[in-house]
Order: structure tokens, then C-alpha cells, then sequence
């Protein structure tokens, strides 16, 4: 089994770099800025082996437009692997096949809000997530964080302001399982919470659940927000891209059926079908036959040691520069620093020692000087090594008293 969820014969060293990929690394470089797996936790064997029994099994309907809301097959599957999870019933009807999280949020943005609407979004959020909504002229409007997630108070603020001010607001979005980039998973009372805030304005949720097959502790999550709200008032995005591997650009939405019909029968689906509708078989196969449960265990445990190795390294490294959190799953640690500290000068130190890492401005309004680090794309070794490294790089520059701070 562990062959095959790794890149296997169809190794990535075959063409790896930027005429065939978006991005690479700088030789020698640690990096732990990107938020997608490493190449050697893509499943090339595995991929392969699913297009061919597609292939095998639908034949020339694979090659043909897809059912506009996508094939059954896949569709009946994310169902029901939603419907175990949350214990809602959730049916096909309820899903429809997108291109991942970035094209079903600009479905959702293009649909269900207009030029100049107002979204609402979590202070710190997912910053290309937001340039897809401002790509399309909507304002956005941050909301405190705390360390449960998206304060309901200040949502409600925000709604009255926004309504006050006569602006409309098209929906609000939120990451609250494992959040982009600080890991937080918003637990079921605050998920209840923020609900309630959203119907008693009467606007649409946005659920982001980007990480959600991606917890590391074997612990149950709260059920997702689409499924408390019984698939009314809220849209719940999921993807494949950090599951099996972002090239696929394949991912699904659930929400009321209702909705579901509506975007199915936007021109970008009755013109050519259902998006990626090859893939879309191929990896139905994969989740109908238990090998997407069984990569996903091989893939969980396989990110557990890289975040473990990460957290125990800056804990007995640096444990005195920086705060923060271990994160239950996802890709991302969140270090947060003294006030006295500038992202500038942490991310210089940084890439001065060989280590690439995100600044915390990247995903909006900081509390204070914060970096983000993706343990998805290093191995182990290398994340201990960064650590050190980092550590290092940082301490020279801590002044006096600048160990532990709120």
C-alpha cells in the first residue's frame, strides 16, 4: 500500500520545474512557505492506476461531456462519506462536482453576491482565496479572531455595520476546520454560534473545509457547519488537492439541492458538462473502491510525523522566540512574536539560514509579527533541520525579556 500513494515508478524527478509545474524551490532551500505536499506524498501509482479503470469501466463515456452536476458515481460517495461524518443525511442531490476550492468559490462569488457586495471574512484568511473574491470586485470586510475562531459578537457587529451603511453583504465566509494559516478548529458550541448570527441577518455561510479529511489525532471533529445547518443557508467546499494532489483540480460543493440545481445550470456547465469529468471517474473509482480511505490513513500518518517533528524541534529549540499552538491536523503552524520583533527582519533571518517561510501580513490584519510554516512540504529530517536553523537565525536578534508573551 505505502508504494502506491507515493510517487512510485512515475517519479516526480522525471520533469519537475516551472514549464511544467507552478513553482519550484530554490536548491538548498528548506521551504516551508507552500501549502501543498511534498512530491514524494504525490500518488502517482495511484492516480494512474484509477484512470485506468475508469477507462476499463465507463469506456467512451469518460471521454464524453459529463453529467452537468458531475457523474453519480463520485457524487453518491462524497454523499455518504459527509452524511457518516456529520450524521446528517446528505444525499447526491446535495453535491455538485467543481474544479477545487478556487473555482467553486468563484462559482459561489459569481453566483450568489454581485459587483461591490460585501463579504465577511475571518481577519486572517486564506489570501489567494481572497484575491478570487476581490478579482471579482467584492469588498471585503474582516472580523476579529479569537482562538476559537470567528468571534459571533463580532460578526453580528459587522452585519449591523454593514447593513447600517447600507451595503449589501452577498455571504460570510469561514476556514473552521483547521484554518488557513493559523490550524484553529472551531469547535461545535462556536459553530452553532456563528450560525445563528448568520440566519438571524438572514445571509448565506461559506464553508472553506479545505482540510477537514486532515485531522492527525484520530479525535472526532465537530460536524461541519453545512451539515449543523442541515444543508440550508450554507455552501460546504471540499477538495481533493490536498488529499491526493493539486494537478488533479478537482473538488466538490454540498449544499441544498435546491442551490446545487441552480449553479448546475450556470453556462459553464451546460456549455461542456461537468468539470473535469475524466478525473472526476477516476478518482470516484478511488473513493468507491476504499482506496481514498486507505490513502488518506497512509497520508494522515505520514503528516503526523512531519508536524510532530516540527512542534518537538522549535519546542526544545525556540520554545522562548515564539508562541504557539500544535495544530489537530491540517498543514500549518502559527508562530506568533513579541511586538519588539518585525516579519521583515524574522523572514530575512530566515532566508539568510536556507529557510523559507510565510509572513503572517500575507493573510491580513495581524494581532503582532506572526510567520506561518507548512510542515506538508518537508520531510522529517528537514523540518527538524529548519527548526534549528530558524532558531538559530532568530535568537540574535531576541532582546532582553522577550521570552514568553500573551
Amino acid at each position: 500500500m505505502t508504494a502506491a500513494h507515493r510517487a512510485g515508478a512515475l517519479s516526480h524527478t522525471r520533469r519537475w520545474d516551472t514549464t511544467v509545474v507552478q513553482a519550484v524551490s530554490r536548491p538548498g532551500v528548506l521551504d516551508l512557505g507552500p501549502g501543498y505536499l511534498e512530491p514524494d506524498l504525490l500518488p502517482v501509482d495511484l492516480v494512474r492506476d484509477a484512470y485506468a479503470t475508469a477507462l476499463a469501466e465507463f469506456g467512451a463515456a469518460a471521454l464524453s461531456y459529463g453529467a452537468d452536476q458531475g457523474n453519480e458515481v463520485l457524487r453518491a460517495g462524497l454523499a455518504a462519506r459527509e452524511a457518516a461524518a456529520s450524521g446528517y443525511p446528505c444525499g447526491p442531490e446535495h453535491v455538485l462536482v467543481t474544479a477545487g476550492t478556487s473555482q467553486a468559490l468563484h462559482l459561489v462569488g459569481t453566483a450568489m453576491a454581485a459587483p461591490g457586495d460585501t463579504v465577511l471574512v475571518d481577519r486572517l484568511s486564506y489570501d489567494f482565496g481572497r484575491r478570487v473574491l476581490t478579482d471579482h470586485g467584492l469588498r471585503l470586510r474582516e472580523v476579529r479572531l479569537d482562538e476559537g475562531g470567528m468571534d459571533p459578537r463580532a460578526l453580528h457587529e459587522a452585519l449591523t455595520a454593514e447593513r447600517a451603511a447600507g451595503r449589501h453583504v452577498g455571504f460570510v465566509l469561514l476556514n473552521p476546520t483547521f484554518h488557513n494559516p493559523t490550524g484553529t478548529l472551531v469547535g461545535t458550541d462556536r459553530r452553532r454560534e456563528l450560525l445563528a448570527v448568520a440566519a438571524l441577518h438572514g445571509v448565506l455561510v461559506v464553508e472553506d473545509d479545505a482540510y477537514a479529511e486532515l485531522g492527525l489525532d484520530g479525535t472526532d471533529l465537530p460536524p461541519s457547519l453545512a451539515s449543523l445547518a442541515e444543508y440550508d443557508g450554507v455552501i460546504r467546499l471540499g477538495t481533493f488537492a490536498k488529499t491526493i494532489g493539486p494537478g488533479l483540480r478537482l473538488g466538490w460543493l454540498v449544499a441544498h439541492p435546491a442551490v446545487v440545481t441552480g449553479l448546475a445550470r450556470r453556462g459553464t456547465f451546460v456549455s461542456g458538462g461537468c468539470v473535469n469529468h475524466t478525473t472526476s471517474l477516476a478518482i470516484a473509482t478511488l473513493v468507491r473502491d476504499g482506496h481514498y480511505d486507505r490513502r488518506l490513513d497512509w497520508l494522515r500518518a505520514c503528516l503526523r510525523e512531519r508536524r510532530d517533528a516540527l512542534v518537538n524541534a522549535l519546542r526544545a529549540e525556540a520554545d522562548d522566540l515564539a508562541e504557539f499552538t500544535t495544530p489537530g491536523g491540517g498543514f500549518f503552524l502559527w508562530l506568533r512574536f513579541p511586538p519588539e520583533r518585525t516579519e521583515a527582519d524574522l523572514l530575512a533571518a530566515a532566508a539568510a539560514v536556507g529557510v523559507n517561510a510565510a509572513a503572517g501580513s500575507r493573510f491580513g490584519t495581524t494581532a503582532g509579527p506572526a510567520i506561518r510554516l507548512a510542515y506538508s512540504f518537508t520531510p522529517p529530517d528537514g523540518l527538524a533541520e529548519a527548526a534549528a536553523r530558524l532558531a538559530a537565525a532568530w535568537r540574535p536578534t531576541a532582546g532582553p525579556g522577550q521570552r514568553r508573551h500573551p
